[in-house]
């Protein structure tokens, strides 16, 4: 199972995640407030972080900016206030999913087994063949994306849906076929948050040439056929 690094200054919730983690077969570790995760990633280099957004000091969001300027470590975000405006911030700063409290710990395990089977998805040795369309590459098997040779660091969520939609250049992809190819079937996941996911990988291949995905205005999106 995965090594899952836990980043909340209440320790009472800390030992609810874990214990629910644990029984799942995962290895847990815990931080207390954002410098110490910044240095336990470092340190341990986990394979998924549960990080609270509001903590005392460095916050979350801070924490998710500085770990996402080196790393595309797998996020998933945790917060007291469910509100539209923290969701989608903690979204575009490049979190995989975000999660309201109260929560249910069987909620959050299958979030997190989600974000892993994600992460694996994109480098089993079936899917392994690499995706290019003109100098866009996107190679799972290493879970690298380049443009024209320079690598383009994308998060889980970001990987899924560029793979979703070189998977046939000009084909419009609804917001829920794109969902589904991100995150499988039998999760409800708003379109707003697809749009949020959608806005940050256009601002990192956009700086590279022309904006290569195209909103088709009340239907979804689409990969231009021709990129140069």
């Amino acid at each position: 199972m995965a090594e899952i690094l836990i980043v909340d200054d209440d320790g009472h919730l800390r030992e609810v995640v874990r214990f629910a983690l644990e029984q799942a077969g995962h290895s847990v570790r815990e931080a207390r407030d954002g410098a110490q995760a910044l240095r336990m990633v470092d340190e341990l280099a986990p394979d998924l972080l549960v990080l609270d957004i509001l903590m005392p000091e460095q916050d979350g969001l801070a924490v998710c900016r500085a770990i996402r300027a080196r790393s595309r470590l797998p996020i998933i975000f945790l917060s007291s206030r469910d509100e539209e405006l923290d969701r989608v911030l903690g979204l575009e700063l490049g979190g995989d999913d975000y999660i309201g409290k109260p929560f249910s710990p069987r909620e959050l395990v299958a979030r997190v087994a989600a974000v892993l089977r994600r992460r694996g998805d994109s480098s089993a040795p079936g899917d392994a063949a690499m995706l290019t369309h003109g100098p866009l590459q996107l190679d799972p098997v290493r879970h690298r994306c380049a443009w024209k040779g320079t690598e383009i660091i994308l998060t889980v969520t970001e990987f899924a849906l560029l793979a979703a939609l070189m998977s046939a250049p000009g084909r419009v992809f609804a917001r829920g076929q794109l969902v589904e190819r991100a995150y499988g079937s039998g999760h409800y996941i708003t379109d707003r948050t697809v749009d949020s996911h959608i806005r940050r990988l256009r601002k990192k291949l956009a700086g590279n040439a022309l904006d290569p995905i195209e909103t088709v205005y009340g239907v979804g999106y689409r990969l231009r056929e021709q990129l140069e």
